[in-house]
């Protein structure tokens, strides 16, 4: 039996996913002038996916010159297509029009217009979905959908199904968008599309998973591109993707020993080829820098995130909110959410509530949380319920209203806890402790605080574990008449004489929430004038 030969060796290999051998031995064979187009385009492929990105590049220039010589036009116009779209995926913009405006001139050869023109509708239907406009790119991924079917292209047909699944989570039809995205990664898990966009489609899932907030599908398909992954041990590509996707898992689980493992592996996966994960790698990096308290090293991360191109919000925000840089972390909330497109919008709410609410602009936090439970109401996710139910618990409180606070911190923390997120249901049972003070119930918010801090203290959550302490040190509840903060700032305007009016401007308050804090100084206090409430601020020492 005779030896298999280079292009035997090279065919084997690329079946088998062995990336590197397939380079070797594909290579060889080119130079021995015994490759088809076909081994030439899977050449290109394995190198692009080990992350010799210029030299799958050349490959698939030659792939495509091949299929030119042989009178396949359709192979042609196919590598044409790709070349467009790896070039613009590298920044090279002008050689990516090139190829593409080629792809379209191959399909055309008559003056009258053909399916050709769906290659050009993949940039201009990836460029409105990266500003923003989900409906001018629906219109064009169904178009260059309907170009994939008539050319019989899976891999053209996955990527526009793809798009179309982001443009409908972006016009507020996650439900619909999502429904897509999981038709597509069936075709990907039954082997129906080839390497490159499978990785395409598993990494913009996974993305689509987190601005969705569904835990559920982020777990089954980290899963599945962790499995795809380890199936093909010498790629680059995406596996940088992979393992920033997985530290975000394990930072929300409160394996954060692991996340910043995953995020390492991230990094170097990102600086030999997989350039795509090298933000993720970077701003999860910082997100458990700043939740362990390491603010210079969070820092640090967040500044290496931001020199990829993209901002690093909202960690950046929460960051300067940690350092106590408060008014500088809500002007870079705000502005980047006035930035933001729709799907990344949804991501940042939370946090605009957090800070909104530590800056004393409870209004813009209750236009906010009321956003937030307008989504969840079109999307009901278990975890962007727990956000939702969190965020209110945190309004009531600062509203004066802790009873409700109390209702709604104890349901947040039941979402988290069932959703297994041990950081955030530790901070729900801190407000919880709040809301027990205010009510004069302090055996049960030293209950919740001592829960609260054995979590903080598991994860090393230094930052939350200090202000946890700081909470269990000071007196109950802290102020003369059981005042929370907000209620006797309150007190104190009232004491300098403005009115309701002018003290909700003062505070960006509505008058109805000033009223409602004034009721809780009169009960709390046993006075029932704005002149007996007065007289107790200066005999207590609480007015300017």
């Amino acid at each position: 039996m005779d030896a298999p030969t280079a292009l035997d060796r090279g065919r084997a290999a690329y079946q088998g996913h062995h990336w590197s051998e397939a380079i070797a031995a594909l290579d060889q064979a080119e130079h021995e002038n015994t490759i088809a187009p076909q081994d030439l385009e899977h050449l290109a492929t394995a190198l692009l996916l080990v992350g010799r990105a210029e030299d799958g590049v050349d490959a698939l220039t030659r792939a495509h010159e091949a299929f030119l010589g042989a009178q396949d036009v359709v192979g042609a116009t196919r590598c044409a297509a790709w070349l467009g779209m790896h070039l613009m995926d590298l920044g090279d913009r002008a050689r990516s029009a090139g190829w593409f405006a080629r792809a379209q001139r191959l399909v055309e050869p008559g003056p009258a217009s053909g399916p050709g023109e769906g290659f050009q509708l993949i940039p201009e239907a990836l460029g409105a979905l990266y500003t923003g406009d989900g409906a001018r790119a629906a219109v064009a991924f169904e178009r260059a959908a309907s170009f994939a079917h008539r050319l019989d292209d899976a891999d053209l047909m996955a990527l526009s199904h793809l798009g179309l699944g982001q443009a409908k989570i972006m016009m507020g039809d996650p439900a619909a968008g999502l429904m897509l995205l999981d038709e597509v990664m069936v075709a990907v898990t039954a082997g129906e599309i080839s390497p490159i966009p499978s990785g395409i489609v598993y990494c913009t899932v996974l993305q689509c998973c987190r601005l969705t907030f569904d835990l559920r599908r982020a777990h089954e398909w980290t899963r599945a591109l962790d499995h795809w992954c380890e199936a093909r041990p010498d790629m680059i590509a995406f596996s940088g993707q992979c393992q920033a996707q997985r530290a975000a898992l394990f930072i929300l689980h409160g394996a954060w020993v692991d996340a910043l493992a995953a995020a390492a592996s991230a990094r170097e996966r990102a600086a030999r080829g997989d350039h795509d994960g090298q933000f993720s790698a970077w701003y999860q990096d910082g997100e458990v820098r700043r939740l362990r308290g390491e603010l210079d090293l969070a820092e640090s991360s967040y500044e290496r995130a931001a020199q990829t191109g993209y901002e690093p919000q909202p960690g950046l925000a929460l960051l300067r909110l940690a350092q106590g840089e408060t008014t500088l972390a809500q002007s870079l909330i705000r502005g980047a959410i006035d930035r933001a497109d729709p799907s990344e919008r949804r991501w940042m709410l939370p946090a605009v509530v957090e800070i909104e609410l530590a800056a004393g602009d409870v209004t813009a936090a209750r236009t906010v949380a009321d956003e937030l439970d307008a989504l969840q109401r079109t999307s009901p996710m278990p975890m962007m319920q727990a956000i939702v139910d969190q965020a209110e618990a945190a309004l009531r409180l600062e509203e004066g209203d802790a009873r409700a606070a109390l209702v709604q911190a104890r349901r947040a923390w039941t979402r988290w806890r069932e959703l297994d997120v041990p950081y955030e249901a530790a901070r729900c049972r801190v407000l919880a402790a709040g809301a027990c003070r205010v009510l004069g119930d302090e055996p049960s918010a030293s209950m919740e605080l001592d829960a609260a801090r054995s979590v903080f203290v598991g994860l090393d959550a230094r930052q939350a574990l200090g202000a946890v302490e700081v909470l269990m040190a000071s007196e109950p509840p802290g102020r003369a008449g059981g005042l929370t903060a907000r209620e006797a700032e309150v007190l104190r305007l009232v004491a300098a004489g403005k009115t309701n009016r002018l003290i909700a401007l003062d505070l960006y308050l509505s008058e109805k929430t000033v009223a409602r804090h004034l009721s809780n100084i009169f009960a709390k206090l046993g006075v029932s004038s704005r002149s007996a409430a007065t007289a107790y601020a200066y005999r207590h020492g609480m007015a300017d």
